[in-house]
């Protein structure tokens, strides 16, 4: 079964098809995405769930368990490689 995709407008005037009932404009996500630094290695649902818990820094995610940070809704396991790496050039490691 299909979806049908419907015709939105977000509130900053983008218009774009979405076949689900997630309000997120793609559009304004792509405008948010850091052009460097660890969350630019990062999609969307991932950089959120980081953002929305205050971890904007690699000393900040440093605080956290690998267990902890998975519990964030938006974080999976296809991210950890790349925060890992990001922490390990920085000197720094998830919290035990």
């Amino acid at each position: 079964m299909t979806r049908i995709k419907t015709k939105r407008t977000c509130s900053n005037g983008h218009s774009f098809y979405k076949s689900t009932d997630c309000p997120t404009c793609p559009i304004c996500e792509k405008e948010k995405k850091p052009e460097d630094g660890f969350l630019a290695l990062l999609g969307s649902p991932a950089r959120n769930a980081l953002l929305s818990h205050g971890i904007d820094q690699l000393e900040k995610l440093a605080q956290y368990s690998v267990k902890d940070l998975l519990k964030l809704h938006g974080l999976g396991k296809a991210s950890l490689p790349l925060l890992s790496q990001a922490l390990m050039e920085k000197g720094l490691k998830f919290k035990e």
